[in-house]
């Protein structure tokens, strides 16, 4: 069982924006926009939950094949965010990473991530990564391509966290929201032994206390990593 003072990396792939607005007649991008509300609340809760890395997967490398309109407003709202968010990241001692490939970003995003990354890099409250053009699986490759005839998971792991350009611990809780129950390539070697958390929440009305649940519900689980359990080694 976990100790309620353990700090933990949660990850969180963020679904259903979309279905959230179409449900209430308004556009995709209303959805989206809600949803970067819906970071703000749990960025502010997750270090009273005893949260020390928190990972969101916001766009995944397969989004590029989404409508060209909804992929352009989901990067003038990634960029947006970066700028408005980057002075009360800093205020709040939080520090911002940005995971994934960044040539193939709008140059004002990869300009605007650069700027946030550089003004948050003292902040030590709580680690916020957020993936942008990421895939787990295309990580890992570029890992594999570039590894060593000696390689051992730990090494591997640090190369990998080298191509992320934000190193982090493994991922302790992953949760999804949204109903669906997959991984979406998101961060899979980090997340070997991650217990897993699916919700039917929307994104946009996702709150403290949706991921104070999650959290009491991981720190009451008995992670092994493989090994027996206490009471059956006597």
């Amino acid at each position: 069982m976990q100790s309620t003072s353990t700090s933990i990396h949660v990850a969180v792939i963020m679904d259903g924006n979309g279905r959230w607005a179409l449900r209430r007649g308004l556009p995709r991008a209303a959805g989206h926009h809600a949803g970067a509300d819906a970071i703000r609340r749990v960025v502010e809760a997750a270090p009273e939950l005893g949260i020390g890395t928190l990972s969101l997967f916001a766009f995944s490398s397969d989004n590029w094949a989404r409508p060209a309109e909804e992929v352009q407003v989901l990067m003038a709202l990634f960029g947006r965010f970066l700028r408005d968010e980057a002075g009360p990241l800093r205020t709040h001692d939080v520090r911002l990473s940005v995971i994934g490939r960044r040539n193939r970003l709008p140059p004002e995003v990869a300009a605007a991530i650069a700027s946030a990354e550089a003004l948050t890099a003292r902040g030590s409250r709580l680690h916020l990564r957020v993936a942008i053009d990421y895939s787990s699986r295309d990580a890992i490759l570029e890992a594999a391509r570039l590894g060593r005839h000696d390689a051992t998971r730990e090494r591997f792991a640090i190369r990998l966290a080298e191509i992320h350009g934000a190193p982090a611990p493994d991922v302790d809780l992953l949760i999804r929201t949204g109903g669906e129950q997959r991984l979406s390539d998101f961060l899979l070697w980090e997340s070997a032994y991650a217990e897993l958390f699916f919700t039917a929440r929307m994104w946009p009305d996702f709150d403290r206390d949706d991921l104070a649940v999650a959290v009491a519900e991981f720190r009451g689980r008995d992670r092994r990593f493989g090994a027996l359990p206490e009471t059956a080694r006597r």
